[in-house]
């Protein structure tokens, strides 16, 4: 009788003390999950109608007319878009698409109660289906005709008023997702079945990478993470400086082709790590060539790894450092709204306020400048730029109020522009010759 005792009451403090039930992963409403829920949902209200101001005096705006025109590889048929930023090395090029003359989809999904310009999700693509989600943890895989092959919520009602900001990758027939709440977890590609959860209790503010059976992220704290791709459960972790300023914007992460992780938190500092066993290898600060430049805070581009070298923008400064050893290579006062794409020699990036610019990848010299939103009328240029993408030598641009905008990237040149609509906070994808994109309120167009 007594020895039942005993294993009774191990049993029932095996039970209080485990983070999450064996069926979903979910905390059941303690205590301090309901408090953490709270202090969420203060956070969450700071920050949803919050819309970054940008400081002309600080923005640049220079012309420079292309004296040559750029020569640009052969475009390449994408058939897939498995996780932000493409690839591991967030590596986009010059991508096929024969154009955008006609619109085979525009179909609105999801609830998307939250009033916000912070993007709640990423767009994805695999084998002709896309994955996104709504505002409320509504994730959906579609067809690209916008046939819904199935749509999946795990969160419980204890979360039911946050408002929660999804980022994806897909690795074999597994998808990956982390949040803005703190929950990391696998789905199903085929069914949406949840395969397992972990709650890391502390929100998620990067995208996902996936090497070697390993998954890497940022949380909120400046923490760098490593979980096994199986099950969740933690390999290492790197503690970094905590930041005195939330990020809004993702944090980003780079694997080379070898296996070495690259980080840049949210105060700056760029970090080259052991992705087996979370060894750093160098440590830079670059907040402060940023910092010299601008009254914001720190925020910064995806990282982009290229011949032996990383590329990317931090607030009004693009940089390029070598890869083996972190040193500085150039940087030049001009800094991209969204990845840096790459082909070849040259460089290409949009500013926040529409400037397209080319630059030589090698030196970071500026070779041309386009203001492109001054094909738009007047009144519809008080916007700015929010994401672009290559297609068969051109770049099309996304706007805040509504607008793709085609340019030439051999010239430089606005082309023409298509009227959307609605706000647009993430860039375009391109897969198999066609263009996605997906609007704040979750309506999701399809150009061919």
């Amino acid at each position: 009788m007594k020895k039942k005792k005993i294993i009774f009451f191990l049993i029932l403090f095996f039970l209080n003390n485990c983070s999450f039930d064996n069926k979903t992963g979910i905390w059941d409403g303690k205590k301090d999950e309901d408090k953490r829920v709270a202090d969420l949902e203060i956070d969450n209200n700071k920050i949803v109608n919050v819309e970054k101001v940008y400081s002309s005096q600080l923005t640049y705006s220079k012309e420079i007319k292309i004296e040559k025109n750029i020569v640009l590889s052969k475009a390449k048929n994408n058939i897939s878009w498995n996780s932000p930023g493409l690839n591991t090395q967030n590596f986009l090029g010059n991508i096929y698409l024969s154009g955008i003359d006609n619109i085979f989809l525009k179909k609105s999904f999801g609830k998307n109660k939250f009033k916000t310009i912070n993007p709640s999700t990423t767009l994805l693509a695999y084998k002709n289906n896309l994955i996104f989600s709504d505002d409320v943890g509504n994730i959906f895989n579609i067809n690209e005709y916008g046939k819904i092959n199935w749509q999946v919520n795990i969160y419980k009602k204890l979360y039911k008023k946050l408002f929660k900001k999804l980022t994806f990758s897909i690795d074999k027939k597994n998808i990956y997702i982390s949040d803005n709440i703190g929950f990391i977890y696998s789905l199903n590609l085929n069914t949406g079945k949840l395969l397992w959860i972990k709650n890391h209790a502390t929100p998620l503010k990067s995208n996902i990478k996936i090497f070697n059976n390993k998954i890497f992220l940022i949380d909120q704290e400046n923490r760098i993470i490593c979980l096994k791709k199986k099950d969740g459960k933690k390999i290492w972790d790197l503690i970094s400086v905590t930041p005195f300023i939330k990020s809004q914007r993702p944090l980003s992460l780079a694997l080379s082709p070898k296996g070495d992780l690259y980080a840049l938190n949210s105060s700056g500092d760029l970090y080259k790590i052991n992705s087996d066993n979370g060894q750093t290898f160098w440590l830079l600060n670059t907040s402060g060539s940023a910092l010299k430049h601008s009254t914001d805070f720190f925020e910064s581009t995806d990282l982009v790894i290229s011949d032996g070298n990383i590329f990317f923008s931090t607030g009004s400064v693009t940089f390029s450092h070598n890869l083996d050893l972190g040193t500085l290579n150039w940087e030049d006062n001009v800094s991209s709204i969204d990845t840096p794409i790459i082909d070849g020699k040259h460089l290409f990036l949009v500013t926040s306020n529409g400037y397209l610019v080319i630059l030589n990848k090698n030196n970071g010299k500026i070779l041309s400048s386009t203001n492109i939103l001054k094909i738009l009328k007047k009144k519809n240029r008080e916007t700015r730029v929010t994401g672009f993408v290559m297609g068969s030598g051109k770049i099309y641009s996304v706007t805040l109020n509504g607008y793709l905008i085609v340019s030439s990237a051999t010239t430089g040149k606005v082309e023409n522009f298509k009227k959307i609509g609605s706000t647009i906070t993430l860039p375009p994808i391109i897969i198999n010759n066609k263009l996605f994109l997906i609007t704040n309120n979750s309506k999701i167009f399809g150009f061919s």
